[in-house]
């Protein structure tokens, strides 16, 4: 399946794992609509196969663990099996579609840069760059080293299904450990850019520089926020030709990622920190606080300040 240029706006986005099976008429019943990562075994999502997905764009991030199913995926125009062993990663950004011909236990685990932000490590892509990597193969992996990944995604699992109050954040810190996992075992030699492609430098480029600047915004080392012509001069490109490679490589406007990042800025200061409403919004480069709380309400529904508080309801 190609997922040509063309044809890319015909397919829905969806910003959680949930809206995607809502949309797919799939079982929705152990999936939670106000949780930011989520982990379950597939075979409880398609009772019924084959299947096959639509073409969709998600605005999170996932991890697959094969265990004992057989299928594919497609990740814009690259076709990957799926067999026993096969461990992937998907980002937010590209149009995907999957298939399974058969499953008796394949685990998926979601979550949003929030989560990562606010229960893993603020700096999480510095020290995991390849969660921004454009496209990362999938690895099958001998069964020993498999049951590694297998005991630290099942712990994961027993943590969400608790109700501890701390779940979150051991969570956070198990997820570190599956993280440092794939590092050390398959992507230790990991190459950024993906078979040497431009296109592909210029999205990984723009993504690193647009997380470190925000991460300067929110430290307060940078009282500015940089507009198209900033990452573009960065690059050494025209404002136009970056806005096309990241439109046609990712399937979203460079504003989008820019908005995207600024309102997960704001979730994590807000929820991390004592900051005011009226520091953050300054920090993140609105002159106003006013306008920064109409930003943040357009994209969340709620205001700064109520963010906050219902954030500071749940907190240990």
């Amino acid at each position: 399946m190609s997922f040509s240029s063309s044809k890319k706006n015909q397919h829905p986005v969806f910003n959680s794992v949930r809206d995607l099976y809502v949309h797919s008429h799939l079982t929705i019943e152990n999936i939670n609509k106000d949780e930011d990562f989520e982990i379950h075994n597939l075979k409880d999502i398609h009772p019924e196969l084959p299947y096959s997905s639509p073409v969709f764009r998600p605005n999170f991030f996932s991890f697959v663990f094969v265990k004992d199913a057989f299928g594919r995926y497609t990740t814009d125009d690259l076709v990957f099996e799926t067999v026993p062993g096969t461990v992937y990663f998907t980002n937010p950004g590209h149009y995907k579609s999957y298939t399974w011909s058969k499953i008796n236990e394949s685990y998926l685990i979601t979550f949003s840069e929030s989560f990562l932000k606010e229960n893993v490590h603020p700096d999480i892509f510095e020290e995991f760059p390849f969660l921004l990597a454009e496209t990362v193969k999938p690895q099958v992996l001998q069964p020993e080293v498999f049951s590694e990944f297998e005991n630290i995604y099942q712990q994961i699992l027993k943590e969400c299904l608790s109700n501890s109050r701390y779940r979150h954040k051991v969570i956070g810190n198990l997820f570190v450990v599956l993280l440092l996992r794939i590092k050390e075992h398959f992507w230790k030699e990991y190459n950024p850019i993906y078979e040497g492609d431009r296109s592909s430098g210029i999205v990984l480029s723009f993504k690193k520089m647009l997380e470190s600047h925000y991460h300067n915004l929110s430290a307060g080392t940078v009282d500015r926020a940089f507009r198209v012509q900033d990452y573009a001069d960065a690059q050494q490109l025209h404002p136009n030709y970056l806005s096309n490679v990241i439109k046609i490589k990712t399937g979203k406007p460079i504003g989008t990622w820019i908005s995207e990042k600024t309102i997960a800025q704001a979730k994590f200061l807000l929820h991390n920190t004592s900051i005011s409403v009226k520091e953050i919004a300054f920090r993140l480069g609105f002159s106003e606080p006013n306008y920064f709380s109409h930003y943040f309400k357009k994209y969340t529904e709620l205001t700064p300040a109520l963010y906050r508080k219902q954030r500071d309801s749940v907190k240990p």
